[in-house]
């Protein structure tokens, strides 16, 4: 997907429309606290094993299948902001395979 490197748009920071450059940054870690990570941490604990426990009588998680997957990942740009040089994220990622500023 092409995407100019520069674009105008609103600066909360100067209050105004303004020039600003777009940068693409890598996307960082997930998070340890995240739902989908304490609900694993929770599948893995206690109420896990073998014997009578009710409906928790089934062997511990060993391994979690990356089902339904999606292709590519949504994209973090930075917009830089040419007068008062303050950066913002975007309101909303866009998913593409490749990204090329012209």
């Amino acid at each position: 997907m092409k995407i100019p490197k520069a674009i105008k748009r609103y600066c909360r920071f100067c209050n105004k429309h303004t020039e600003q450059k777009i940068s693409q940054v890598k996307k960082g870690a997930p998070s340890s606290m995240s739902y989908g990570s304490k609900h694993r941490a929770r599948k893995r604990g206690s109420a896990r094993g073998m014997g009578n426990l009710g409906r928790y009588s089934k062997p511990a998680v060993t391994q979690w299948k990356m089902t339904g997957k999606k292709g590519t990942k949504k994209t973090d740009f930075r917009y830089t902001c040419s007068v008062c040089k303050k950066s913002t994220t975007q309101k909303k990622g866009l998913r593409a395979k490749k990204v090329e500023f012209i």
